[in-house]
């Protein structure tokens, strides 16, 4: 790898699409394919499934990327790392939730199912906040089927504390008021990440990410050239090396021109 180019990790939601509207602002396309036309490799890393940025993928031409937070890893469209849930954990967890009253939905690499009705407020409320056409569909036995990269539980914010203490061998982190993702325990964008550069030869001074949400802190503390978006919670702003401006307030291209990455206009 030449040792002039970088590699940016970008997260998708609150960095490269605005938090309400769910767009992408003009001036962060144009700083992606700058940094690609300079010949960085650029690179999302998202908690999303596989198929819930194929139009963010499509639109800003990339096919590196991290997804489900860190268990698949893609490098120019080859997958190199596919890291599944136990699918015996992920039945108990299952009966355990429907106990609870509290829904759970599976995802593949091709689409996601769930448990009970597809119209539990708990699951309107939270998938439609991601502003994208997939829904899931009901479906029994899911974990019997197909590999599963990563679940949703769905309860209001604290009830994930009597998952937390009876499923030590998972993670639950919330990324929304009504529902946390559902990882094996240890898993982040940060293991996903180290997969990637695996395969490829940069070194630290040239690896940067950029990032907003709790799912990004292990993200932003591994890689050396951090920056939190100015939306960013306080936490994650504190485990940045720097912060930008508001991502609807060309806070991706401010940051890359903080970086030296893109010259100031």
């Amino acid at each position: 790898m030449v040792s002039d180019k970088s590699i940016i990790f970008f997260d998708i939601d609150g960095t490269l699409l605005t938090e309400e509207e769910r767009t992408l602002p003009e001036s962060t396309k144009k700083a992606v394919f700058k940094l690609k036309e300079l010949g960085h490799e650029v690179a999302i890393s998202t908690g999303r499934a596989k198929f819930l940025f194929e139009d963010v993928r499509k639109e800003l031409e990339i096919d590196t990327y991290i997804c489900y937070n860190g268990q698949y890893v893609v490098f120019r469209g080859e997958v190199i790392y596919a890291n599944k849930i136990n699918p015996q954990v992920l039945d108990e967890l299952t009966a355990f939730a429907l106990n609870n009253n509290h829904p759970v939905v599976y995802m593949n690499d091709k689409k996601m199912t769930t448990n009970v009705p597809t119209d539990h407020p708990y699951i309107e409320e939270s998938i439609s906040t991601l502003k994208v056409d997939a829904y899931p569909v009901q479906e029994q036995n899911s974990t019997e089927h197909s590999d599963i990269y990563q679940s949703l539980l769905f309860n209001t914010e604290g009830e994930e504390k009597i998952y937390q203490e009876r499923f030590t061998d998972l993670d639950f982190v919330r990324w929304h008021p009504k529902s946390s993702d559902v990882l094996p325990k240890g898993v982040s964008k940060a293991v996903g990440i180290k997969k990637l550069l695996e395969y490829l030869d940069f070194p630290p001074e040239r690896q940067y990410a950029f990032g907003d949400g709790l799912n990004d802190i292990e993200m932003l503390k591994l890689v050396p050239n951090s920056v939190a978006m100015g939306n960013a919670l306080p936490e994650v702003k504190e485990a940045a090396a720097y912060v930008t401006k508001d991502v609807s307030d060309d806070g991706i291209s401010h940051g890359l021109q903080l970086l030296g990455l893109l010259p100031e206009e």
